[in-house]
């Protein structure tokens, strides 16, 4: 009989420590692993492979994992999306933030991480109706001042894709603005988020860990030459 069709996930983080621990735990359960750095070498990764879930950091530079969702969701609604931070507290997916699931850096183990992504896999197909359904702004950091002191952001347009500033004349509460891109004249629906910068946080540190501490029960499954044990790391919740 044929052998049955490995699903992919796309890895999306600015930390290589980070990368490893979820491209090994993943692989032990038999998936084929694509892995990036920021939110711009994603969407390379998407011209060449769709996965079925990506996994992304959310404070990343150059294109924060906030801005990288929206334009996944504009632009491949079929694909399922957890978002992952040590950033935040709760489990729940934070405002805002478009994903359909979030998994908490130091607190939730490889248990819970394998789980969601088994549970979006099934539910792919009611994933993706529901995000046909929905319109998603993108967010984005203030990025700094012009040499005439003005602060302004850049805006990555979610039709064309190229990237373009502008001014920003008042600090307000977030709320949902609109734009006409530059290039295309497309539309482009925006919340600036006042406290994020384009400059990434010190990301967590790591530590050996075995597979027991990350939170796997049973036998390693998938690749024999990877081994949970020799290579997985604790992802501490710290993001300084």
């Amino acid at each position: 009989m044929p052998a049955p069709l490995k699903h992919h996930i796309l890895v999306v983080d600015d930390d290589e420590s980070v990368r490893e621990v979820f491209m090994l735990t993943l692989q032990q359960e038999g998936y084929e692993v694509i892995v990036a750095s920021n939110g711009f070498d994603a969407l390379l990764k998407l011209k060449d492979l769709v996965p079925e879930v990506i996994i992304s950091d959310l404070n990343m530079p150059e294109m924060s994992g906030f801005e990288f969702l929206s334009v996944v969701r504009r632009r491949f609604p079929n694909i399922s999306v957890i978002a992952s931070s040590g950033a935040y507290g709760s489990k729940v997916v934070p405002s805002g933030v478009l994903a359909d699931a979030f998994y908490a850096k130091g607190q939730d183990g490889a248990e819970t991480l394998l789980s969601t992504v088994a549970s979006l896999i099934e539910t792919s197909a009611q994933q993706a109706r529901s995000h046909r359904n929905a319109s998603a702004p993108v967010w984005i950091p203030r990025n700094g001042k012009d040499s005439n002191g003005i602060p302004y952001i850049v805006i990555t347009c979610t039709e064309c894709l190229r990237s373009f500033p502008l001014n920003v004349t008042t600090e307000e509460n977030p709320e949902v603005l609109e734009t006409e891109c530059l290039f295309c004249s497309n539309t482009v629906r925006y919340i600036i988020d006042f406290s994020l910068s384009v400059f990434s946080p010190t990301k967590v540190k790591i530590t050996p860990v075995t597979r027991t501490d990350i939170g796997c029960s049973g036998p390693a499954k998938g690749p024999r030459n990877v081994s949970i044990n020799d290579h997985s790391r604790r992802l501490l919740l710290r993001d300084n």
